[in-house]
Order: C-alpha cells, then sequence, then structure tokens
C-alpha cells in the first residue's frame, strides 16, 4: 500500500511552523499581563490623586470645578428682564393679527417694580429714504435712553444707514399704505404695536420723512411728559369734508354727533396706544363705510378716541402745517424757503391751551419739508431750533 503523502505549500517548512506557533502562544499571556499591569498602575494613581485633591480643597469645590466646565447654548433669562428688555431684533415673523395681540399685555398693577425711564417712541411713516435723518440725529444726540425710533416704509425698500445712526436697524415689518385708505390707519397700528413691545415706551408720536422739531429735545420731552392729555385732533366739522363724509352705516357703534375730524400726525400716551391696537369695535365700520371721498385716516383715530377718552385728548394735534396755498395738501419747504423770516412765521401767533392754561408754546413738530430743506435747517437750527 501506497502511503498518501500531503502536499507541502511551496517555500513553508512545516517544522518552522510548529515552532513559531509555541512561540505565539507563550507572547500572548505575557503582553495581557504586561497591559493589566499598567491599567491597574493608572487606577492607582488616579486614586490617589483624587484623595489628595478631596482633602486639601474639599469634595464640593471638586464639583464646582467640573461642573463650570458645562456652558450652555443658549442662556434664556428667568427672572423679571424677560418681560422688561425691549426687543434687540425689531424683524420678526409676526403677522398683523400676531403682534396687535402681543402688543395689548398690559400690567393691571400701575408701579413698576423696576426703575423705569419712560422714552418717547418716534414713529416714522414713510415711503423709504428718510432725507431728514441728520437733523433729527442732532436734535437725538445726547439723550439716548430717553426715546425710542421705529420707521414704517414699503416693504421694498432697503435703508442703508450707517451703524452709528440712530435710524440704524430700526425698520419695523411693513406693508403697502395708501392714502386715504384703511391700510394707512393699520401701517399706524402696526407702528405703535411694535413700539409697545418695548415696556419702556411710554408716549407715541406718529411723524413723516418731512416732519422736523421745532424745539431741542429737552423742552419736547417735558412738555409732553407734564401734559395732562394726548395730542390728538377731534373736531365736529359740520360741513361737507366733516359730517358730509359719515355713513349711516356706521350706527349704532358712531353716530353722527360722534363723528369727528383731525390731524393724521398725532400723539398718544401709552394707555391710548393699547386702546387704539386692541380695537375691534369700531375698526371694521371704519375698514368698511368709511372709504374715498371719505378719508379713513381723518376720522378713524379722532372719532374712536373722542368715544371713548374723549377727556384725555387735547383735541389738538402738536405738528404745524401751512394750508395757505390752499390744495389738497399742505404747502411743502424748500431750501429756499428757510430764512429768518420762516421761523419767525413759524413760531408767531401761536396761541392754545396747555394743561387748561393759556400757552404760545402749540406746536412741536412741523410740517413738510423737501430734501432741498436740509442744509440751510442744519445751518440756521442752533439759533432758531435750539439744537
Amino acid at each position: 500500500m501506497q502511503q498518501r503523502v500531503m502536499p507541502l505549500e511551496e517555500g513553508k517548512d512545516p517544522g518552522a511552523a510548529a515552532v513559531n506557533r509555541t512561540s505565539q502562544y507563550k507572547a500572548m499571556p505575557l503582553r495581557l499581563l504586561q497591559l493589566f499591569v499598567l491599567f491597574l498602575a493608572l487606577c492607582v494613581t488616579f486614586a490617589v490623586i483624587s484623595i489628595y485633591t478631596i482633602r486639601h480643597f474639599g469634595i464640593y469645590n471638586v464639583m464646582d470645578t467640573v461642573k463650570s466646565s458645562f456652558q450652555p447654548c443658549l442662556e434664556e433669562p428667568n427672572g423679571l428682564e424677560r418681560w422688561t428688555r425691549p426687543p434687540s431684533n425689531l424683524i420678526h415673523t409676526m403677522n398683523d393679527k400676531e403682534l396687535l395681540w402681543r402688543a395689548t399685555f398690559a400690567s393691571r398693577i400701575k408701579q413698576y417694580p423696576f426703575k423705569r425711564v419712560p422714552k418717547i417712541a418716534f414713529m416714522f411713516l414713510t415711503k423709504g429714504p428718510m432725507p431728514l435723518a441728520p437733523l433729527w440725529e442732532k436734535f437725538l444726540k445726547g439723550h439716548e435712553g430717553f426715546y425710542s425710533i421705529y420707521v414704517h416704509s414699503l416693504p421694498s425698500f432697503e435703508p442703508n444707514f450707517p451703524p452709528s445712526s440712530a435710524f440704524f436697524g430700526r425698520q419695523v415689518p411693513s406693508q403697502i399704505s395708501e392714502w386715504g385708505r384703511m391700510s394707512m390707519c393699520d401701517a399706524e397700528r402696526r407702528l405703535l404695536a411694535n413700539a409697545l413691545l418695548d415696556i419702556s415706551n411710554e408716549w407715541f408720536i406718529l411723524l413723516s420723512e418731512s416732519c422736523i422739531p421745532v424745539y431741542n429735545f429737552s423742552l419736547i420731552y417735558h412738555y409732553i411728559a407734564k401734559s395732562k392729555y394726548s395730542f390728538t385732533g377731534a373736531f365736529d366739522d359740520p360741513g361737507p369734508y366733516g359730517r358730509g363724509r359719515y355713513n349711516t352705516n356706521m350706527a349704532p357703534e358712531v353716530n353722527i354727533t360722534q363723528w369727528r375730524k383731525g390731524s393724521q400726525w398725532f400723539e398718544v400716551n401709552r394707555k391710548l396706544a393699547i386702546n387704539i391696537v386692541q380695537d375691534t369695535t369700531f375698526y371694521p365700520k371704519f375698514e368698511k363705510f368709511c372709504r374715498p371721498a371719505c378719508y379713513v385716516d381723518e376720522h378713524y383715530f379722532p372719532t374712536m378716541l373722542t368715544i371713548e377718552a374723549s377727556n384725555q385728548i387735547a383735541n389738538r394735534s402738536i405738528t404745524w402745517v401751512d394750508w395757505s396755498r390752499g390744495g389738497a395738501h399742505p404747502a411743502t419747504f424748500g431750501g429756499s424757503d428757510i430764512k429768518e423770516e420762516f421761523f419767525k412765521r413759524l413760531f408767531e401767533k401761536q396761541h392754545c391751551t396747555y394743561n387748561n392754561k393759556n400757552s404760545t408754546v402749540c406746536f412741536l413738530f412741523a410740517r413738510k419739508f423737501a430734501p432741498s430743506s436740509l442744509e440751510p435747517l442744519l445751518h440756521m437750527s442752533t439759533k432758531f431750533l435750539g439744537y
């Protein structure tokens, strides 16, 4: 019988292979033992260091050190600051319904549990650019913390104010508004609602890009702050441009004896601003039944505030305009108009009541001023306007 022979792989010696396997089996336990000894030494070292640290520094300090290494990604204020801090960014995603609802939040306790410096909210209703911004910045300089600025322009307008400007980043989310239509009042309510989000804003003044202040900031601030009334024009006009615009469908919410007319440019305090923003009684009536030739921006707020708060408004505006040239719009003043005689005419013959007493300081702002008026206004403002 022939003996079976198993072929070997070329180049391999079976004897040598057996020797190698024996050496590997002996080396593996030795390597494992070395790793175990190293691990045990590390554990002993860590234990000794821990005991030493706890004895010398205390366990609470060690825990504090461990805890302090964690830093949250977003810190949400849990105190009163979350309710009192004004929005850092005026751009938000709220629609008008959500914004008006949010703006009506108000405390029923009159006294504030923190130091509150009441501010004036200057609300600019514009189409786009603010050509008179340098004059306003001169007026505002040095009074930071006593005012806020809000600008409502066409949605397509992109402002280019430098970061140093008081108008930088002060645009609010806007929509198209048309003169004489409810969209104009919507824009005004939108401005009020955005300004109400800052709890420090106490007085709210509606202005246009063609308005200028005619006194220095300190005088205007104290005039507004010390007034017993808000300055909203509201009067009964029996003629065709007053009662003649009344629609009988406004009743019973609005009767013809309650129908009022007034200037679009108003000043209201925080309480009345909330009244305007939260209104759902008069708004539907004016939206449906006051359309051109009934110009709603001349009637809605004057009528509503007369019905709801007649004892809180002065029934006059604090914005001066010149209607002497006739027409549907007041006069516009350009660079050639800004002379010493103009300022004399602006300030003379002012007679009104302030806190139920006679006064010769009646108008705090004036309009309409063209872009060409900026340079002469800047040149003459110190002498004639006080800033």
